[in-house]
């Protein structure tokens, strides 16, 4: 079974779709996509490294999960979507905190993302337990926010594009100096 992303003009307005299996190349169109952190009651974020057979940055430590949003499905619904298919994980509530976040890299395969990515933050359900799915995530840590941004300022090279590239927000966003 396909499934489909939501390709957008340069003004990010929905412009058609294509099967998320073709759409990620060396000229990949731009679409639309989410990055979620979730934040546990101890204000540590879960961050996750991707599974070494991920067609794009493969063993990268990342946020703690990503995912598109299908045609017609609104922000929340996806990222549950993912949280459920990724983590295991159900989610208590979700904010979105860089809504216009945007950016376009190219990993060292020569496969490019190219996508409007809201970035939200979400809690876990009370009760529900990290279970990642082998295929998505290889690896994952809870680490304080400080850390994290820390991380990224330290060690880009070693964090997903769209992890650093929105580090500034998040900062902002979660009242780091």
């Amino acid at each position: 079974m396909s499934e489909l992303v939501v390709l957008l003009d340069e003004d990010g307005a929905p412009a058609g779709t294509a099967d998320k299996a073709h759409v990620h190349t060396t000229c990949t169109p731009l679409h639309l996509a989410f990055s979620c952190h979730v934040i546990d009651p101890d204000g540590r974020v879960l961050v996750t490294r991707r599974a070494l057979t991920k067609r794009t940055w493969p063993g990268v430590w990342t946020n703690s999960f990503c995912g598109h949003p299908g045609p017609g499905e609104g922000l929340e619904d996806a990222v549950r979507r993912r949280a459920a298919f990724e983590l295991g994980l159900e989610l208590a509530g979700i904010s979105d905190v860089l809504p216009d976040f945007r950016y376009q890299a190219t990993d060292a395969s020569g496969i490019v993302e190219n996508e409007v990515c809201p970035v939200v933050v979400a809690a876990p359900a009370s009760g529900s337990r990290v279970q990642p799915n082998p295929d998505e995530v290889m690896d994952h840590l809870w680490v304080p926010v400080p850390q994290l941004l820390a991380a990224i300022e330290a060690a880009p090279w070693a964090l997903s594009p769209w992890l650093v590239q929105s580090g500034p927000g998040l900062a902002a966003a979660w009242g780091a100096p």
